[in-house]
């Protein structure tokens, strides 16, 4: 499995996560010709997607999916409530396949598994993507208003996390924002600050975790650096040995080998027979 954090930010998301020929892109946060060029920087044809699939309805997780979907035939997952909210992205011509929070979508050898958070979106979810042969798993979960009991459980075990890594306390409160915007974006429904970040890493850390992408950092109320330090000095008391990235807004983040990365590490040596 390789996953490529396409940008993640403010302005747009968008993730591909890649296992032999099956390839899914999670959100589509940026326009269609945006998406297309970023992942040729990153080595990988857009027609060679298999589907996208969408987290929740805010337009920097879904502005570039209708034309991508009209452009290369690709199916958009969406639950019910976010295709509705979404039906002005679209022409009508996409196909929109629905799913619930409860339900796993399959894609060739890739096993999504939503599950619910809490966000100001109308039906929020995140993701884990498990390869079925290897046994190798990821998760994807940006805009968490806060990491609850079930977004715990689900993270719980994953070789690879992206997980959003939104804001300094600090540089929010003295940010530029309305007084308005900095209370959503602190509350239990709005995004996770590095220092929350940090203490759900360190709660999730376990001796097969092998990457960490630190995503969704905004624009004008945080720094890649500050976000890396509070999340390195977290890991640090649990002897994480693993891969820590942050994930640009503007531009691919390096290519993630997961099961490279496992196989480095000596886990599992039966993955060397697949």
């Amino acid at each position: 499995m390789k996953v490529t954090v396409l940008g993640s930010g403010s302005v747009g998301n968008a993730t591909l996560v890649e296992a032999g020929e099956d390839r899914i892109l999670i959100d589509a946060g940026f326009s269609g010709r945006d998406i297309e060029q970023r992942m040729r920087d990153a080595g990988v044809e857009p027609a060679s997607l298999a589907a996208i699939l969408i987290t929740h309805d805010h337009t920097d997780h879904t502005r570039g999916m209708g034309v991508l979907a009209r452009r290369f035939g690709l199916p958009i997952y969406m639950t019910r409530r976010t295709a509705a909210a979404c039906a002005p992205l679209l022409s009508g011509d996409e196909r929109v396949l629905e799913f619930s929070s409860t339900t796993p979508v399959t894609v060739g050898t890739l096993q999504i598994c939503p599950f619910l958070t809490v966000h100001d979106a109308v039906d929020p979810i995140a993701v884990t993507v498990r390869h079925t042969p290897s046994g190798t798993r990821m998760g994807i979960a940006t805009d968490l208003g806060r990491p609850t009991t079930a977004v715990r459980a689900a993270l719980a075990h994953c070789h690879m996390l992206v997980l959003e890594s939104n804001h300094d306390d600090a540089m929010l409160w003295r940010g530029p924002y309305p007084w308005s915007v900095k209370q959503r974006i602190a509350s239990t429904h709005g995004h996770l600050s590095n220092r929350a970040a940090a203490q759900l890493l360190r709660d999730l850390m376990h001796t097969d975790l092998v990457a960490v992408a630190l995503a969704h950092l905004s624009q004008h109320c945080n720094d890649a650096g500050l976000a890396r330090a509070e999340a390195e000095r977290a890991l640090a008391r649990t002897g994480y040995r693993g891969r820590l990235d942050v994930a640009p807004q503007d531009r691919p983040l390096e290519t993630v080998d997961v099961l490279a990365l496992r196989r480095a590490r000596g886990q599992a040596e039966q993955l060397d027979l697949l």
